[in-house]
């Protein structure tokens, strides 16, 4: 066979693996060190998958993944998740569909220190579907906007995608994080309007809740003051230069552990509970990492990527239209596989037409997530829904997707935006220059 056809049967194995229920991490990583055996000898194979591992767990690059999530899990299990909520339901609650509204507010603060959606999903999950149960909301629009609203911290800064997706590509991680703000408030405020047209179509969806005063909307931001110094410091920071990604993530895992200790709310337990969940998430991520980097050095041997890249760029179509076709496969593929394996399976082969076709890859790194936050809320293997329905027992699976269909279609309308205008990406990253 030639290495084309070979690197074709290593993708439809690969895709049977995923199928099967093999983990992502262990079927490319399989896929890739026998193809590569395959292509080049057995010996070969058994020092690149050494070579990868050693680089993948000593790179200083990826040291950013496990610093952001302890920043993130110290903020949660001192309770800042709560604080959050409670804020944003004073200034919306009084609206049709409030306590949801709340909920995407909160979620995009808590996106903000934490950079995981699903964990995003998983710790409002928690907060705001108890209170929507008390103030008599429907489940689907609540359900529905916890693990829509969770997405948000797949692009809200620091985003675990965004580093690997800079990491891929070569790019400027702190670049890539202030990209994300404008379209991250954009898409808010999408959810937002949604659920205010839901509500005020089906007012039993969301009943209003109390009034509250002035002075109580402006004593509730006292919540949010840890989170917003948190994240000027982090990001502003390194919008400023003066620290790269990798030292801000420091910086904030810092101030996560500052601030809990000001507040006289870090335990023994909190903390050993903290460092517990960095360690899995980020070998999680590494694994995953590493046994991307293992099947993109097989892809590599075989030319699938050029010989695709050269096509595409070949095609008498305008840009538009090809970007047009890459969203589609995205939307599909993330359906079906995780975010972040999606992205280390296919930027490698969708960024090299991308930069022929003339465009930004600080822009295409913003649409990949945008596309990918579709995929963690739609049918059949949509993973925040998955992680509400699993938060929540006693709400059917089908309640969870059917209640995050507006929010997808307000997604899309975010990405017909982001293409339409780049600036919207592009505005604040340009600044930096």
């Amino acid at each position: 066979m030639t290495p084309i056809q070979v690197g074709i049967v290593g993708c439809l194995a690969l895709v049977i693996l995923l199928a099967a229920s093999m983990p992502v991490a262990f079927s490319m990583a399989l896929v890739g060190v026998v193809g590569f055996a395959y292509l080049v000898n057995p010996n070969a194979a058994l020092s690149m998958v050494t070579a990868d591992l050693f680089e993948t767990f000593s790179s200083y690059s990826l040291t950013v993944i496990p610093l952001f999530v302890f920043m993130g899990q110290i903020c949660f299990h001192v309770g800042i998740s709560k604080r959050l909520f409670h804020a944003a339901y004073q200034w919306l609650g009084h609206l049709p569909g409030g306590l949801a509204m709340a909920t995407v507010g909160a979620c995009t603060a808590f996106g903000a220190i934490c950079g995981s959606g699903p964990a995003t999903a998983a710790t409002m999950a928690s907060v705001a579907l108890p209170e929507m149960r008390r103030y008599k909301y429907s489940m689907e629009l609540g359900a529905g906007a916890v693990a829509a609203g969770g997405s948000l911290g797949m692009l809200i800064p620091p985003s675990v995608v965004f580093i690997v997706y800079a990491i891929i590509t070569e790019g400027s991680i702190g670049k890539l994080f202030i990209a994300g703000v404008l379209p991250g408030l954009l898409i808010a405020t999408l959810f937002c309007i949604t659920i205010y047209v839901e509500c005020k179509l089906r007012p039993e969806l969301g009943p209003t809740g109390p009034r509250t005063t002035l002075r109580e909307k402006i004593v509730s931001l006292t919540g949010v003051s840890e989170t917003l110094a948190l994240f000027i410091v982090v990001i502003g920071g390194m919008f400023g230069g003066f620290f790269t990604a990798t030292e801000a993530a420091a910086v904030g895992a810092a101030g996560s552990l500052i601030i809990a200790l000001i507040k006289r709310q870090l335990t023994w337990k909190i903390l050993h509970r903290a460092l517990l969940e960095t360690l899995r998430t980020s070998c999680m991520v590494m694994v995953i990492v590493a046994g991307a980097v293992m099947f993109g050095r097989f892809l590599a041997i075989t030319r699938i990527p050029f010989e695709l890249a050269t096509w595409l760029g070949g095609l008498p179509l305008p840009g538009w239209l090809i970007i047009f076709f890459i969203i589609i496969f995205y939307l599909i593929a993330g359906c079906f596989v995780d975010a972040l394996a999606l992205v280390l399976l296919t930027v490698p082969i969708f960024h090299p037409v991308v930069m022929d076709l003339g465009y930004d890859a600080i822009w295409f790194g913003v649409i990949i997530v945008v596309v990918t936050q579709m995929g963690v809320i739609s049918p059949p293997v949509g993973v925040n829904v998955y992680v509400v329905a699993g938060m929540e027992r006693d709400i059917p699976l089908t309640t969870v997707f059917r209640g995050a269909i507006p929010f997808l279609i307000a997604l899309i309308i975010a990405a017909i935006l982001l293409v339409a205008f780049p600036q919207i990406s592009l505005f604040l990253p340009n600044l930096v220059l």
